[in-house]
């Protein structure tokens, strides 16, 4: 039941929250291009990338609302996504809905200027997302794959709207590296659902004997993320990007531990149903991801 009480406010604050911001971190993907090119500095180029870091914030939140308005009776049993606006009540259906066609407007208006391609890119990721959320999210190993997918396009985007053409080794990473994390967020969905449901828990469409297959998928394809960015150092780009290529393998070890640090937090049970989430509050994942980036800052 909606609380019929509630104020404005609380309910813009809701809103707000069931667009869940802190997810745009994802989205920061998009000036992975640029920063692989060393064009940070060009402020036009900068200026494109933010432009599509806004839109595919704004249709990433409009995806976000349709998958919780569609997964509201599941949602209210789960531990933690109860809480959220739309299944707790407090932010009413019928607002949440009707903030889905607005936020996919301005997403479309502020990605008009990109041009047409990454224009088509975007509308393209929202429908495999609607597709997702409609049913593909419960067909076992296609839904993390298409998660992947979907990290791998806000590269895409990001490549296209500053018109640099996407790297091969960068998609590479970004849908090994991501298909890991949608993996980790499976075998952690099945960790929360043994502690409420024993021997019978499952999540989605992954039984509670699938986690020693989860477990191999994730960190294999892990793995294979650090081999690609470990074979790219030896590229012919990278003897022309970087003044001290062999540095990156600096990176590329923190990037190996910081994946079997996941991996073994999941494994012990005390990894949430969200991976990001847990990395933004974990000490040992900052340290790491602020090491990395200074090696790469370093190799230029």
């Amino acid at each position: 039941m909606v609380d019929t009480s509630l104020k404005p406010m609380a309910i813009i604050r809701d809103a707000v929250t069931s667009m869940r911001p802190y997810q745009w971190l994802k989205n920061g993907l998009v000036f992975v291009p640029l920063v692989a090119a060393h064009r940070l500095d060009d402020l036009t180029l900068l200026a494109l990338a933010v432009r599509s870091f806004i839109a595919f914030s704004l249709c990433a939140s409009a995806v976000y609302l349709l998958n919780d308005l569609r997964d509201l009776p599941n949602d209210r049993q789960h531990p933690y996504k109860r809480k959220r606006p739309i299944a707790a009540g407090r932010l009413p259906q019928a607002v949440a809905a009707g903030m889905v066609p607005v936020l996919l407007a301005v997403a479309g208006a502020v990605a008009a200027p990109l041009g047409v391609a990454p224009g088509a890119v975007l509308g393209g990721y929202f429908l495999l997302m609607v597709g997702y959320s409609l049913g593909l999210k419960d067909v076992v190993l296609l839904d993390v794959l298409i998660l992947a997918v979907g990290y791998a396009l806000r590269v895409v985007v990001g490549a296209l709207a500053v018109g640099i053409a996407p790297s091969p080794w960068l998609v590479a990473f970004c849908i090994f590296f991501f298909f890991s994390l949608a993996l980790l967020k499976r075998y952690a969905e099945i960790n929360l659902t043994h502690a409420r449901e024993g021997e019978r828990a499952h999540a989605r469409a992954y039984l509670l004997e699938d986690q020693s297959l989860l477990v191999a998928l994730g960190v294999s394809t892990g793995n294979l993320s650090v081999l690609v960015l470990a074979v790219y150092t030896g590229s012919a780009k990278v003897e022309y990007l970087y003044r001290h290529p062999p540095v990156i393998w600096v990176t590329c070890i923190l990037l190996l531990y910081w994946i079997s640090h996941m991996w073994l937090v999941a494994h012990r049970g005390r990894m949430p149903d969200d991976p990001l989430r847990f990395a933004l509050h974990d000490p040992l994942s900052w340290i790491l991801v602020l090491l990395m980036a200074a090696s790469a800052w370093i190799a230029v």
